[in-house]
């Protein structure tokens, strides 16, 4: 990147901070946030052979004026974790631990052979003798080795989800993973002097824990947040360039609004730090605007497609959905006692604490993020953009299974009424086909939240608006709002914004046989209904104005919406 003059983002000032931080140090990033790069920037800091290379590498970076005694001093070795094969039976997956070890030491001997005084000696059938074997070595040699551990746990994460006996064996006891991060543990001072690990979650390393008990978690660490993903005046400067480059239909001020909705909103510090943007998909977005001068259709990279599996295992295998609806809650998020910094697979599994350890996870995996605190000192977490909420979404959609004729029915009502402002064939779809499959789950599916996630789940449509949940404004919050993309104002789709309520049977003193006997009309003019609807009425209409100020709309539709149960909606336009 540096020397072929590729956009590169210096993080180079916190290099001091790392080497304060502990000789060995755990690092955890959601996937697709640039951890393997800001591996691979280390290594050649830190890499003995690239010394010739130290000006032209980071000369013009903000450690080129004043580099830290430690550049250049060691002998590299990276180990990637994600490369170890997954198939197979507990032994085959062993073998080829064993092998990716070796490989990489065979690759440390060719780099760094003509420094060394003694043989290295490759075991193919035990790769911790290969690696006491390069530690005397390097040793002998008078230099040192720092280890980079990346993905430590991707391997282990794939296993967890699909083959549990498999994953004890290799890190409970005397398994093998547990094995190699012991022989590491032992390695400090016997030729070993820095350990950088980078992965996802803490599940796998705590359940290493007395195997490898010595590595600084700086994940949580508020001098770190940024060093993994880009801040919004640093997204505002590469829009900027951008534009000076590659004339198009777009402006810088649009473009980072747009961005801002999909891709910011990530905090990794309890205190209130600055919010970072998903780097992978941040230069997805800039390259289309770079390369076709225009926005990407699919405002989510393919990249992060796999994330939608991990959500889909957690959900089912952990028994998540719950957590998965209180989420959507943008108001009050989740709230839990406080973020969970280790757990293991038993506690994964342990019913009494899944609530807490369920969203902790989900904050690892990037898919909730950091809000800071609750009235009572606990973590409050949030999903961090409409991305995620799409994943969020798209999951729940999953989960309702529903028949195709229903999901093409769901569609072409969404499609109307977004087109339209047509509300009845929506709400019918919504009494028919939605209201009889929810009244059958004991999850939180009656209040208002249930009936907003409900419209959400009718509605989402990324390729066409900004979904946004409890959008603030003056002190007030905006139940659902769908805005249209700037750039697919051509379609004529309709600005919208809604405000829900919700009433229990029991308070209008009906059955539910009889509320879906009266027609919609008729409910309207029950007393309770029609104070509802107007409370509603009250807060859209406030709400609307805003919005088409903040989004210089000459117009906005808006529905104050009630819900009876689960059994009828009424509505009014306002």
């Amino acid at each position: 990147m540096r020397r072929e003059a590729y956009f590169y983002q210096d993080r180079t000032h916190l290099i001091p901070e790392l080497e304060a931080a502990g000789k060995q140090i755990l690092f955890l990033r959601p996937r697709r946030f640039g951890k393997s790069l800001l591996i691979s920037m280390l290594e050649h800091y830190y890499d003995i052979q690239q010394t010739e290379q130290f000006a032209s590498l980071f000369g013009d970076l903000a450690i080129g004026q004043n580099p830290t005694p430690l550049h250049n001093r060691y002998c590299i070795l990276h180990w990637d974790f994600s490369l170890v094969k997954m198939q197979g039976n507990i032994d085959d997956i062993e073998a080829s631990i064993h092998q990716h070890i070796n490989d990489c030491i065979q690759d440390f001997v060719a780099t760094y052979q003509s420094r060394l005084t003694l043989p290295v000696h490759l075991d193919k059938e035990n790769a911790l003798s290969s690696w006491r074997s390069a530690l005397t070595a390097v040793k002998q040699a008078g230099y040192l080795i720092y280890l980079f551990i990346d993905e430590y746990d991707n391997f282990a994460n794939e296993i967890l989800m699909a083959r549990k006996e498999q994953y004890e064996a290799l890190l409970y006891g005397e398994g093998l993973f547990k094995t190699v991060f012991k022989a590491v543990k032992a390695a400090a001072g016997q030729g070993l002097d820095r350990v950088f690990i980078t992965g996802v979650s803490p599940v796998a390393m705590s359940d290493l824990t007395s195997g490898y008990n010595v590595a600084t978690n700086i994940y949580l660490d508020p001098r770190f947040n940024t060093l993994c993903g880009f801040t919004e005046a640093e997204v505002k400067a590469l829009l900027e360039t951008v534009a000076r480059e590659q004339a198009g239909d777009w402006s810088v001020d649009e473009a980072l609004g747009l961005m801002r909705t999909f891709y910011n909103g990530y905090c990794f510090s309890k205190q209130r730090a600055v919010t970072v943007y998903n780097p992978t998909l941040s230069l997805y977005f800039i390259q289309s605007l770079q390369v076709h001068g225009q926005y990407p259709d699919d405002m989510l990279d393919d990249n992060l497609a796999m994330d939608r599996n991990k959500l889909e295992y957690l959900a089912e295998r952990m028994q998540g959905e719950p957590v998965l609806l209180e989420a959507l809650d943008d108001q009050e998020g989740i709230v839990i006692p406080r973020l969970s910094n280790r757990f293991g697979l038993q506690d994964l599994l342990r019913i009494r604490e899944a609530h807490t350890v369920m969203a902790s996870l989900l904050y690892y995996l990037g898919i909730l993020t950091l809000e800071g605190e609750a009235g009572f000192g606990e973590t409050r977490l949030r999903i961090p953009n409409l991305v995620v909420r799409g994943l969020y979404i798209e999951r729940l959609q999953d989960w309702l299974a529903l028949e195709s004729d229903d999901r093409e029915a769901r569609r072409v009502a969404a499609r109307c009424f977004c087109l339209s402002g047509e509300l009845n064939p929506l709400c019918d779809f919504i009494e028919t086909r939605l209201f009889p499959v929810l009244s059958n789950h004991d999850y939180r599916w009656s209040n208002e939240l249930a009936i907003k996630v409900i419209f959400m789940l009718m509605l989402f449509n990324d390729r066409i608006y900004m979904m946004v949940s409890e959008t603030e404004i003056h002190h007030g919050y905006a139940d659902l709002s769908l805005i249209v993309r700037p750039d697919m104002r051509r379609f004529k789709a309709l600005d919208l914004v809604f405000e829900f309520k919700y009433l229990k049977l029991g308070e209008l003193g009906l059955s539910g046989e009889e509320a879906r006997a009266r027609s919609r009309e008729e409910l309207v003019k029950i007393p309770l209904v029609a104070a509802k609807l107007n409370e509603a009425k009250t807060q859209v209409l406030r709400y609307a104005e805003t919005l088409k100020t903040r989004h210089d709309l000459s117009s906005i539709t808006v529905f104050s919406v009630v819900a009876i149960g689960l059994e009828r909606l009424v509505f009014e336009p306002a």
